[in-house]
């Protein structure tokens, strides 16, 4: 294929492969545009794939302008669900996938997309040129030519954002927009990044599980098998972490039942997750475990500081960082955002502002109105020695790390109250749920009050939100999330809950995407439920309906 005659004056270049095979076309490619010193500055490459694991996984290249999703599902659905502009479109081997597809793709396609095709059925070529592509003679090529009036491009805007907040959502997002050549103002209240939710010694990445394969289970497994390879490839000897794998214990003899049943319906990777009956458990764990649990191999422990240092240092100096800033006011003047000191400085002004500083966001007013909880979470330390030295992550009602800096990480506590300050009940349930999983009773007897307290930013779902605020005071009748009023040039990383190591990369890039004008890296209905408008969309509907 003549690539120079193809690529264009187009920033991003998006290939849809029907068939990514043994990645042999996409190598080609990829070799093609490395090559070409007229090459577009992004190139997208969305392949159907035979994957294990079911939707859609965005897999980081060594060129960070260089995407690769591999989407596994049929073809219909996995085009129904995507959110993207193809330039390209090879459709080989689908001469079983019906016709249903040709809509969809008449739908993503650019003006004046090439679709190569091969195999074809004679109502698949009829019902392509009915959804606007024009075949040349011999039914091989189309250009796509839709009637339909194309919506006029938005004017182009400064690639330049302001941060609020240096924990794992912050400094995800300045990375990710700092490696698309965006300046980033990065403002933190504390003089140092990680002070607050992200300020713990070790967090646990762990994927989810469940019969039904529900929407947050889609999503952490996205999330979680994105955030593998991105920590892999930020820089995984400045990170202080651990693959040593998680062994999460049943509860009980009906949840493990629930589990059985989940192993049997999704015949997952042994890498990815495996379930170990009472006597593989119970001889991996070194104690009783009459229940069963689940092995994620991949699973481990992370310090979520040495994870934000990795990212910022990776944004070399696209990045201006404003800690110690104390609090900030955040003000529209003309088409940019100011975020102005306690003293009436501006420290930054820019067209796009992220709100990424948690529970710190109910202070500000653009982003009062969403339904997000502070939930007091204190973990408990101990001293190498006072817990059994397992090579892996412990876990059920809480969590057992092994020893990283001399201490044992265990917890954490969900409280409904403001209190900052560790305390003894805190621990003492911390313990208790340690003692319950090991069948030690006495386990960290007698222990120092050691631990810490952090306040996690949590929403009713227990999801993240991701992408533009909604704006509650607009007037105007509401009933789907595009019809959503949005605060202009307004946006939030918030709400990862205990989750913030593995929802953090991932978020960021689909924010990123969303910004960049780029394929989004989840689904259509994934992305919708991680959308900040969701609830006052729910909100809305109850009240038409009341």
């Amino acid at each position: 294929m003549n690539w120079q005659s193809i690529w264009g004056e187009r920033a991003h270049f998006v290939i849809f492969d029907a068939a990514y095979g043994d990645g042999a076309t996409f190598q080609k490619t990829l070799h093609a545009w490395r090559n070409d010193p007229r090459r577009p500055a992004r190139l997208h490459y969305i392949a159907l794939a035979n994957e294990a694991l079911p939707g859609y996984r965005r897999i980081p290249q060594i060129e960070d302008a260089v995407t690769l999703d591999l989407l596994s599902a049929p073809l219909d659905s996995a085009l129904e669900q995507l959110t993207a502009r193809l330039d390209v479109i090879w459709l080989h081997d689908v001469h079983d996938a019906g016709t249903r597809f040709a809509h969809a793709l008449g739908k993503l396609a650019a003006p004046g997309a090439l679709l190569d095709a091969e195999g074809l059925t004679h109502a698949q070529v009829a019902t392509l040129a009915r959804a606007g592509f024009a075949w040349e003679p011999g039914g091989q090529r189309a250009v796509y030519a839709s009637r339909r009036p194309q919506a006029e491009a938005a004017p182009p805007r400064a690639r330049h954002a302001i941060v609020i907040g240096a924990g794992l959502a912050g400094a995800a997002a300045c990375e990710r927009l700092c490696v698309r050549g965006w300046k980033v103002t990065l403002i933190e209240r504390h003089a140092q990044p990680a002070r607050e939710a992200s300020g713990n010694r070790a967090g646990i990445t762990m994927p989810l599980l469940s019969k039904d394969d529900n929407l947050m289970t889609r999503l952490s497994r996205a999330a979680f098998l994105y955030a593998q390879a991105y920590w892999n490839r930020i820089d995984e000897n400045s990170i202080d972490q651990a693959r040593c794998g998680v062994l999460q214990l049943a509860r009980d003899a009906a949840h493990a039942e629930v589990q059985r049943a989940i192993a049997a319906s999704h015949p997952y990777p042994l890498d990815f997750a495996e379930w170990l009956e009472a006597p593989e458990a119970t001889e991996l764990l070194g104690a009783p475990a009459p229940d069963g649990a689940w092995l994620f191999r991949q699973g481990g422990w992370i310090k979520p500081a040495s994870a934000c240092g990795a990212m910022l240092t990776a944004c070399g100096e696209a990045l201006t960082r404003r800690f110690g800033a104390g609090t900030v006011t955040l003000e529209k003047r003309g088409a940019d955002w100011c975020a102005i000191d306690a003293a009436g400085e501006v420290l930054a002004q820019a067209p796009v502002l992220v709100l990424a500083n948690g529970t710190g966001a109910a202070d500000v007013a653009q982003a009062a109105g969403l339904p997000l909880a502070a939930v007091r979470g204190q973990v408990t330390h101990l001293a190498e020695g006072a817990a059994p030295a397992l090579p892996f992550v412990l876990c059920r009602e809480a969590y057992l790390t092994p020893a990283v800096g001399g201490l044992h990480s265990l917890g954490a506590s969900y409280d409904d109250d403001d209190d900052p300050a560790l305390r003894q009940a805190s621990q003492d349930q911390n313990l208790d749920k340690i003692r319950t999983m090991l069948g030690d009773p006495a386990l960290g007897r007698d222990a120092p009050l050691l631990g810490r307290v952090g306040f996690r930013c949590v929403a009713p779902d227990r999801m993240p939100l991701v992408g533009a605020l909604p704006d509650p005071e607009a007037a105007g009748r509401i009933e789907r999330l595009r019809d959503v009023p949005r605060h202009q040039g307004v946006y939030g990383l918030l709400g990862y809950a205990s989750r913030g190591l593995t929802w953090a990369p991932l978020a960021a890039e689909l924010l990123a995407a969303q910004l960049n004008g780029e394929p989004l890296p989840l689904e259509a209905d994934l992305v919708a439920a991680l959308d900040p408008a969701r609830f006052l969309l729910r909100e809305r509907r109850r009240g038409e309906v009341g």
